[in-house]
Parts: structure tokens; C-alpha cells; sequence
């Protein structure tokens, strides 16, 4: 083999690594921003479910905010069975300084 052969065989390899080591990279990116995109669905939706209970216990509940609160609780558990247990961003230190109330 000559000189030449074995410079365009080194390159045709490194050229197959950067591809794969990009390849990989972009699949790496690509899942990092499915996972942001989900988790600001899940917090939409307790943001939501947190407003809509708040209304309810403070007697500004619209008629039909029950059925609103159980469609985005069916929405978040439908969440969690695609993506994982929704993180509630409560610490059990947090509980204890509050009384048990979320916060």
C-alpha cells in the first residue's frame, strides 16, 4: 500500500469518526431540547392546575373549573406516563419549613 493510500485511508477514518462524534452530538442536543420542551409542558400545566385550584378555594372558581382541574390532572398524568413523574420542585425540608403546605 502505498503513501497515498494509506493518507486517504487516515482520512476517510477520521472523516467516518467526526461524523459519527457530530451524529451523536446532535442526538445528545436534539433529546436535551425534548426534554426542556416537555418539562415547560408539565409546568404550564401545574401552573394552570395551581391557578384553577386557587380560584376554586378562594370562591372565584368559574362554573366547570371542577372539570378543569380534572382534565389537567388527566393531562399531567398522561405526562407522567410518557416522560417520568413530573418534579414538583418541593423538597421535603421545604414541607417541613411550610407545615406540610407546598410552596
Amino acid at each position: 500500500m502505498g503513501l497515498l493510500d494509506k493518507v486517504k485511508a487516515q482520512a476517510a477514518t477520521a472523516t467516518a469518526t467526526a461524523r459519527d462524534v457530530a451524529k451523536d452530538a446532535a442526538q445528545k442536543g436534539q433529546a436535551r431540547l425534548d426534554s426542556i420542551q416537555a418539562k415547560r409542558v408539565a409546568d404550564a400545566l401545574l401552573h394552570d392546575l395551581g391557578a384553577a385550584v386557587y380560584a376554586q378555594r378562594t370562591g372565584r372558581g368559574a362554573e366547570g373549573s371542577e372539570s378543569d382541574v380534572e382534565r389537567i390532572v388527566a393531562s399531567l398524568r398522561a405526562y407522567e406516563a410518557e416522560h417520568g413523574a413530573v418534579d414538583l420542585g418541593v423538597s421535603d425540608a421545604d414541607r417541613e419549613e411550610t407545615g406540610g403546605a407546598t410552596g
